[in-house]
C-alpha cells in the first residue's frame, strides 16, 4: 500500500501559508482547522518549510509571547522530511517513527501534493488490520 491510497481517501486538500505569514496568523489557522502543522510554500507551490504545533511552543518558550508577532520564517522547520505518493506505508511509518514527526508533506516534481499525518496511518492500518480479520473469519467459516 502507498501514500498515494491515502491521499485518495483524504483528499490531498492542503491548509498552507506564504511565506512572511506572522506566528499569531498560524497560530490560529492551526485552532480553527484543528491540524498539527502548516507547510509553507512560495507562489508556485514549493515547499520552504513546515510549522507544527511543536516549532510554535518551542517558539514561545525562547522567545516569549512577542514571537507572535513575527514572521513564519523565524520559526518554521526548514529541513523538512518529505515522501512521494508512491512511498510504501510501511516506510513512511518507520520513517515518521525514527525521526519523531507527526506530519509528512507529499511532494510531487518539487510542488506540495497534500500532507499525511501520523493520525492518517494509524487510521489506514486499522481499516487494513480490520479487513485482514474478515478476510480471515470469511475464510475459516467457507
Amino acid at each position: 500500500m502507498t501514500v498515494a491510497i491515502i491521499l485518495k481517501n483524504k483528499g490531498s486538500d492542503v491548509v498552507s501559508v506564504r511565506p512572511g505569514t506572522s506566528v499569531a496568523d498560524i497560530a490560529r489557522l492551526l485552532a480553527e482547522h484543528r491540524i498539527g502543522a502548516v507547510p509553507v510554500v512560495d507562489a508556485k507551490g514549493g515547499l520552504e518549510g513546515i510549522v507544527s504545533e511543536r516549532d510554535l511552543v518551542r517558539a514561545i518558550a525562547r522567545s516569549g509571547q512577542s514571537v507572535l508577532e513575527r514572521p513564519v520564517e523565524d520559526v518554521m522547520t526548514r529541513k523538512v522530511l518529505v515522501c512521494k505518493p508512491a512511498d510504501a506505508i510501511y516506510d513512511i511509518m518507520a520513517l515518521m517513527t525514527e525521526n519523531r514527526i507527526r506530519h509528512l508533506p507529499v511532494v510531487v516534481s518539487g510542488k506540495l501534493e497534500g500532507v499525511i499525518s501520523i493520525g492518517d496511518v494509524v487510521k489506514f492500518r486499522i481499516a487494513e488490520a480490520e479487513f485482514e480479520a474478515e478476510e480471515m473469519k470469511r475464510y475459516i467459516a467457507g
